[in-house]
């Protein structure tokens, strides 16, 4: 797929802007991604205005069960927030540019601070279905990144620095949150591949050889656009499926969604503290 130019990327991400603030006077410094099966965040928010992701000029459409393709513009935890209901997935055949377009969007926006959820598989042997985990750190399998082609200084550097892409003063704030709450969370990392098909054996063997705790198909293009543009950003995975090789049987999506909603709770509890406490 070809890499669009810094001037129609512009282009496209101001007119997507324009629509988006003739449609709402909300300029929020807080960010949501819900990832699969994790809704309730938005049934928790204080919803002042809705737009569906077809009204907006260049906005990719969400084609996956579950994700209703909706920008929620409100209140959470006390603060103004707009949360992505719905994201967009490299095995959808979006590329990386069209992935990220809606971070870059709500950053000019006025974000400032990202939360980006997801449902993953846990390969660690502590983890089980219905847990959750604070991201520490991630490995990018994907294949790709939004930031290969020309690079636009205004959104950020051509070589960000990614020794920190989740925020530590976010995650201590999230680990007193959970602890206040008796919640269990787990700290990990995790690793992103394109999918959509599920891994093998093998694979999960050697993602756990190199240091992953949970595997998913999202997030790491989200954080890598978001730390590139200066953003902060917190992480936390819900844990829907158990990706042991010796003992794996197959998943399907009704299970995967069935325990989504177990680590949902948990998730939206922690997030909810943490805007509060912020």
């Amino acid at each position: 797929m070809s890499i669009e130019s810094v001037a129609t990327f512009r282009k496209k991400r101001n007119e997507a802007l324009q629509f988006i603030q003739e449609n709402t006077d909300l300029r929020p410094n807080y960010m949501l991604i819900l990832g699969t099966g994790l809704g309730q965040l938005a049934e928790e928010m204080e919803v002042v205005k809705e737009i569906s992701y077809d009204k907006i000029p260049h906005f990719p459409v969400s084609t996956v069960e579950s994700h209703a393709g909706k920008l929620l513009f409100g209140t959470l935890g006390g603060k103004e927030v707009v949360a992505m209901q719905g994201r967009f997935h490299y095995y959808e055949g979006y590329n990386m540019q069209q992935i990220v377009f809606p971070i870059r969007v709500l950053k000019a926006n006025g974000a400032d601070t990202l939360f980006v959820s997801n449902a993953c598989g846990g390969m660690n042997p502590n983890y089980a279905a219905g847990d959750i985990m604070l991201i520490r750190d991630h490995i990018n399998m994907i294949g790709d990144n939004p930031l290969m082609g020309p690079n636009d200084e205004e959104l950020g550097p051509r070589f960000p620095d990614m020794s920190e892409p989740y925020s530590e003063r976010l995650m201590d704030i999230a680990k007193n949150a959970a602890l206040e709450s008796n919640l269990q969370m787990h700290q990990g990392v995790y690793v992103a591949l394109s999918g959509p098909m599920l891994e093998t054996k093998s694979e999960y063997r050697f993602l756990r050889l190199i240091g992953a705790d949970v595997v998913g198909m999202s997030t790491v293009p989200e954080v890598i656009a978001a730390v590139h543009m200066g953003m902060e950003v917190l992480g936390i995975s819900a844990i829907t499926d158990e990706c042991f090789p010796d003992s794996l049987k197959p998943v399907n999506i009704e299970e995967i969604l069935a325990a989504a909603s177990i680590s949902e709770p948990k998730m939206t509890r922690v997030i909810v503290d943490v805007l509060k406490k912020l």
